[in-house]
């Protein structure tokens, strides 16, 4: 799961991000609400974990600003404040959940499980645009009814597109979700997978799925919803990845 830690403390900070990382989290962490803000407005994530005495842009103002923008993010509250009524008043704003400080970490812990099974959405077991359909019971992913081999991470790449269909998602977003650990940002991995999959589940085939989004990234869409840039890279010169 994508967990954000945003903690001032930056030494607790720390100790917050090592301990879910060994439970096979993705942490992010930020030490300023501003930080928070951007992140939580350029990405998504299953939960956030949120102290209060933020710098810049305090955690209350984080929590009125998410919850305004329909932002449904789980929200577990790091406070010092222990009096019922201020635990009241954010669980009134929007909070899910909230720990009083100090804590230990196995209670942490709990409530970051108890927080993402709620958060947890049954998985489709079949994603579909247009005439491409990707089934994950059997990994098998067809078009106009034609069967696409694909190797493992061209297939993962095509699940993350097919999940996030009609959305637009960066470079960054498809390393972090993909590849799942941070690449320098100055790879081709991503272009390169893009091109593998135009050839294989594009070709010569109408509509194009696969999308550039000029200054963004990629978009899987039928065409309808974006008008974005259709240039296929696949005239670039690309080196071979592994997967």
């Amino acid at each position: 799961m994508r967990i954000l830690v945003a903690e001032d403390d930056v030494s607790l900070g720390k100790f917050v991000r090592k301990g879910l990382e060994s439970e096979q989290h993705q942490v992010y962490l930020s030490h300023t609400g501003d930080e928070v803000d951007y992140l939580l407005s350029t990405q998504e994530y299953d939960l956030l974990v949120l102290d209060l005495n933020l710098p810049r842009v305090d955690g209350v103002q984080i929590l009125r600003r998410m919850r305004a923008n329909n932002n449904d993010t789980p929200v577990l509250v790091l406070t010092a404040r222990s009096k019922v009524e201020d635990r009241v008043a954010l669980l009134d704003l929007g909070a899910d959940d909230y720990l009083v400080k100090p804590f230990s970490f196995s209670e942490l812990s709990a409530r970051v499980r108890a927080l993402l099974r709620r958060r947890a959405k049954p998985i489709e077991e079949k994603l579909r645009i247009c005439d491409l359909e990707l089934n994950r019971v059997d990994r098998r992913v067809t078009r106009g009814g034609k069967e696409i081999e694909l190797s493992p991470k061209e297939y993962a790449l095509l699940e993350y597109l097919m999940t996030n269909a009609g959305r637009k998602v960066t470079r960054t977003m498809i390393l972090e979700h993909v590849w799942q650990h941070s690449f320098d940002t100055s790879t081709n991995v991503v272009d390169v997978y893009i091109n593998y999959l135009r050839k294989k589940v594009d070709g010569n085939l109408q509509p194009k799925l696969i999308r550039t989004v000029r200054g963004v990234g990629y978009i899987l869409s039928d065409g309808m919803e974006f008008a974005v840039n259709d240039k296929d890279d696949s005239s670039k010169t690309a080196p071979s990845v592994a997967s």
